[in-house]
């Protein structure tokens, strides 16, 4: 399923909304690398892989913009794991 997210990159987030809630991927960036502190998706919508589209987006960004992540929430660390073929952009 594809989901409609948004970068807002003044706020340092990813988000879409998902039958009336929220979900989102928080992230801090400094000198290029990018650092997912959080992903949040409400057990309302759960299981639907919205947190996974939310880590391939900020992945994509980062892959588009030239900048290195560093996966560290619990839920982007998994998801690279099982993705590697985002594993050149981990700082």
């Amino acid at each position: 399923m594809s989901y409609d997210i948004h970068h807002l990159a003044a706020a340092h987030r990813f988000e879409t909304t998902v039958d009336g809630y929220v979900c989102e991927l928080d992230y801090q960036l400094r000198d290029g690398v990018m650092t997912i502190t959080h992903t949040g998706v409400p057990s309302e919508v759960g299981g639907r892989g919205i947190a996974g589209e939310l880590v391939r987006t900020a992945f994509e960004t980062a892959r588009r913009e030239g900048w290195k992540v560093v996966p560290a929430c619990s839920y982007a660390r998994v998801w690279i794991e099982r993705h590697a073929e985002y594993a050149e952009l981990l700082a």
